[in-house]
């Protein structure tokens, strides 16, 4: 089974803060010593860490409640308590992290990787230390540790990548990533076969660029047909989609409309972003005819046949790719 997920339910609570101590100092020769009752040591902190090992949200689903320690009380003889141990939360490159009830927005990590301090500890209690005066030697007051937070999150994950290989099922798209990079998609000659964001990495020279096979959407998608919209989400953050038409199958010249009607349905943002229409499997007798075809219906677009199995047109597509995501590929 395929352990994938790119959402989760999560509640995290920061520690609370030790108890302040009332406690005198007692010696052998000095009986009615003051006070020497320590502060009560601060709550850990809730921290969300970015590790780029990490492609999925599946070490969520196992542990959902997350809490740092709580602060130690303080204690006589002026010792103050231990500060509590801070929670760290590991999530992958491109999550988001939103208010459970609200929905609201609390943390993008599309770009920014530094770790994020959440919620704070609650600070430790004062001890009686803290009260004396020339008033009150002998004060027998200390404070309590302040509580710590808690709060339900939402953590969506948004793979991070380039480019996004969008098109029906089998349209040849894990072919294409396993040709071009090190990943090993799940490949096979029936639909839905990728279940889950593959990612790979084309490296061109010094330039990486990272692609991703989002699972084939078919016509309704949108409205959540198929694996429905779930994946959808995942080409947001990328640069630019690269369109794979299977030349082979007899819808080849209505595939690219129905497809960019799906993503404008979701988003029209998606719409708008840079793009390349490939007519794959070029290595069928039919192929060649109808690729000349594909290219006379979208005379604006950028149309460039390949096979995956010959490797025509895989060259090219590679140096396009660079081209596309603003790097050189002749470096």
């Amino acid at each position: 089974m395929e352990k994938f997920a790119d959402e989760a339910l999560i509640e995290v609570s920061s520690g609370s803060g030790g108890n302040g101590c009332v406690a005198f100092r007692r010696e052998k020769y000095v009986p009615n010593g003051g006070p020497s009752g320590g502060d009560g040591g601060r709550g850990g902190d809730v921290v969300f860490q970015i590790r780029r090992n990490l492609r999925t949200l599946a070490h969520l689903r196992y542990k959902q409640s997350f809490k740092a320690e709580n602060g130690r009380d303080g204690e006589g003889r002026g010792r103050y308590g231990r500060n509590g141990e801070d929670i760290f939360i590991p999530l992958p490159p491109g999550t988001l992290i939103k208010d459970a009830d609200s929905d609201e927005l609390i943390k993008d990590f599309g770009k920014d990787t530094n770790d994020f301090t959440f919620l704070k500890g609650g600070n430790g209690g004062w001890g009686n230390i803290h009260f004396k005066s020339s008033v009150n030697q002998a004060p027998r007051k200390a404070l309590p540790g302040k509580a710590g937070e808690k709060r339900r999150l939402k953590v969506e994950l948004q793979v991070m990548a380039d480019i996004g290989l969008v098109g029906f099922p089998n349209a040849g798209k894990s072919s294409l990533l396993d040709r071009f990079t090190n990943a090993r998609p799940r490949i096979a000659s029936y639909p839905f076969t990728t279940k889950i964001p593959n990612l790979g990495v084309l490296s061109l020279g010094d330039q990486d660029i990272i692609i991703a096979d989002i699972p084939g959407l078919i016509e309704g998608a949108s409205e959540g047909l198929g694996l429905g919209i779930r994946f959808l989400k995942h080409i947001s953050r990328t640069v630019a989609l690269a369109f794979l038409v299977d030349l082979g199958e007899d819808n080849y010249l209505e595939a690219f409309d129905v497809l960019l009607s799906e993503l404008d349905a979701f988003s029209p943002e998606l719409t708008a972003k840079k793009r390349i229409l490939i007519g794959s499997k070029l290595d069928r007798e039919e192929a060649a005819g109808r690729l000349e075809e594909f290219k006379k219906k979208y005379p604006n677009e950028d149309v460039l046949g390949i096979s995956v199995f010959s490797g025509e047109g895989i060259p090219e597509l590679a140096a396009l790719f660079g081209r596309l995501v603003g790097g050189d590929p002749a470096k």
